[in-house]
């Protein structure tokens, strides 16, 4: 019996500029918003830190 994926792709909303993007929740570098360049994820060695609005989970 497999527990499956533990980490997703997640539909996250910059603060600023209020571009969405999809990040994947286990991000092992940072990720900028493509359009205003904040930082919308911070890796952390597990999951990522998310530093802005996630609008959606993935599937």
């Amino acid at each position: 019996m497999s527990a499956g994926p533990r980490s997703r792709f997640l539909k996250v909303k910059c603060v600023d500029c209020e571009n969405e993007m999809i990040v994947f929740g286990s991000a092992s570098t940072v990720v900028r918003c493509s359009v205003c360049g904040r930082t919308l994820v911070e890796p952390t060695g597990g999951k990522a830190d998310i530093k802005t609005t996630i609008v959606e989970v993935l599937e």
